[in-house]
């Protein structure tokens, strides 16, 4: 046989291929190994035997957050990995009652709660959940391969595998694997539009939100004494002063600071420009962990242009046997850490419908995932419109629902009540219509009335009782 048409056969039935094995990749995976006796992950890198960065995910030296609806599902993914994680020193944050929370300026008051999260690093965390996969029967990985495009049936109504090609390898070496499932987790440089498009096949319409964000990353060695004995600050940029920051705990006894710049404001990555810059914060915490902690890593910049969703619930034609999930659906301001949450609920969309068959599996899939992105991009998508200089529409809902959160922010420095409800819904617990039920809303007019008092945030604040 001509090597230019060798196929590389799998199982008549029962055989997935996905493409990228990132982090939407592996979640991806992970939802199929109960459907498929036999699944290929196939990615350009050659990928780490041990937690390191590697070039295909460039964004793995900066900090993470994975919100505590995230850890929920990646635990109910891969059971016990919140305690494994643990048990290898990453420490376990209440994200209400260990970190200080400076949203629009004002600090929130504290209190313990059920919102964990874990304090990890990326390169840790992608490891940890590969070898989960990894272990996974009938699950194999292709490193090093370049997806050169998909396959279809004569009449492109059914994709049928993709083609190939080894780095290094002569173009005449590429080669066909063929999959009764392809899965394209390829991230947000995703090259399904330009495949459909070369099928036949309409390009899915595209929401984009220019925030043009610069971030900066620097490790640090975490001792009891810094920031109060706490885990983790964050401070949010507002209008007219672009500039948002956090300090996060992670394994190794490490502080990740992250400084970011947003519409062309720029993070230095010198010490003394480091210090001026965390010394113009509200929060007086990021000066003191510059000025007193020793680094234990370089800075590291990176930049994110624009959010993008991409509509594939609205197209009306769809191949049969082909999904695209996590980045390469929406691709959400880092800022936010919403990504891997929602990648992670898009997996377990994806394992509760394949039990229910594979029948009509795109538009099942894409209706559900377009719920699931709805509330965070509307969170994302409504925060950045604050900013004058962010093209959008700016309904009368946004413009409400953007002045509202300020006032329920201004409250909770001395309401716990406020604080734990808007970190319900930072974190995918509740929807954002929970901030206007009743009370909730009458508790921002009591603040409102009231005013605001200097207050340790931890002051007597009951804990929270929510399950």
């Amino acid at each position: 046989m001509d090597s230019a048409h060798r196929v590389l056969r799998m199982a008549s039935t029962g055989s997935a291929v996905v493409v990228g094995g990132s982090m939407g990749g592996l979640l991806a995976a992970r939802a199929l190994s109960e459907t498929y006796a036999r699944i290929v992950v196939i990615d350009r890198d050659r990928l780490p035997t041990q937690p390191a960065n590697r070039r295909g995910v460039p964004q793995g030296r900066q900090l993470h957050v994975l919100l505590a609806r995230g850890r929920e599902a990646f635990e109910e993914l891969f059971p016990g990995l919140t305690d494994e994680l643990h048990s290898g020193g990453a420490p376990l944050v209440d994200l209400n009652g260990q970190v200080n929370w400076y949203n629009d300026g004002y600090l929130m008051r504290r209190r313990p709660s059920s919102l964990y999260a874990v304090g990890i690093g990326r390169p840790l965390l992608e490891h940890a959940v590969r070898a989960r996969v990894a272990a996974l029967p009938g699950v194999e990985f292709l490193a090093t391969t370049e997806v050169l495009g998909i396959t279809a049936t004569p009449d492109n109504s059914r994709i049928t595998g993709v083609r190939v090609l080894p780095h290094g390898a002569d173009e005449d070496e590429a080669y066909t694997i063929d999959a009764d499932l392809v899965v394209d987790a390829g991230g947000r440089a995703s090259r399904t539009p330009v495949w459909l498009d070369q099928l036949g096949y309409p390009r899915p319409a595209e929401e984009l939100v220019r925030v043009d964000v610069t971030y900066v990353t620097r490790t640090y060695r975490r001792e009891p004494h810094h920031i109060g004995g706490l885990l983790g600050v964050l401070t949010n940029a507002v209008p007219g002063s672009p500039r948002s920051a956090i300090i996060a705990a992670r394994e190794d006894d490490q502080f990740a600071v992250a400084f970011a710049g947003t519409l062309g404001e720029e993070p230095p990555t010198d010490d003394e420009g480091m210090a001026e810059y965390a010394g113009k914060l509200v929060a007086p915490e990021f000066a003191e962990v510059l000025r007193t902690a020793v680094p234990t890593g370089e800075p590291v910049k990176m930049r994110f242009p624009a959010s993008i969703r991409r509509r594939y619930e609205r197209l009306r034609r769809f191949p049969d046997g082909y999904l695209v999930v996590a980045d390469a659906v929406c691709s959400f301001n880092p800022i936010y850490g919403q990504g891997m949450t929602v990648a992670s609920l898009e997996a377990l969309l994806l394992r509760q419908l394949l039990a229910g068959g594979t029948d009509d599996l795109a538009r099942r899939f894409f209706r559900g995932a377009a719920r699931l992105i709805d509330a965070p991009w509307s969170i994302a998508v409504g925060t950045d419109l604050r900013f004058p200089e962010v093209v959008g529409p700016r309904t009368a809902k946004v413009r409400f629902v953007n002045a509202y959160v300020h006032r329920l922010h201004r409250a909770a420095t001395t309401d716990a009540v406020l604080g734990a409800a808007f970190l319900r819904v930072l974190n995918l617990i509740d929807p954002p219509t929970s901030l206007l039920a009743p009370g909730i809303m009458l508790r921002v007019l009591r603040g409102m009335l009231r005013g605001t008092r200097a207050t340790d945030p931890s002051d007597s604040a009951p804990a929270d009782t929510h399950v």
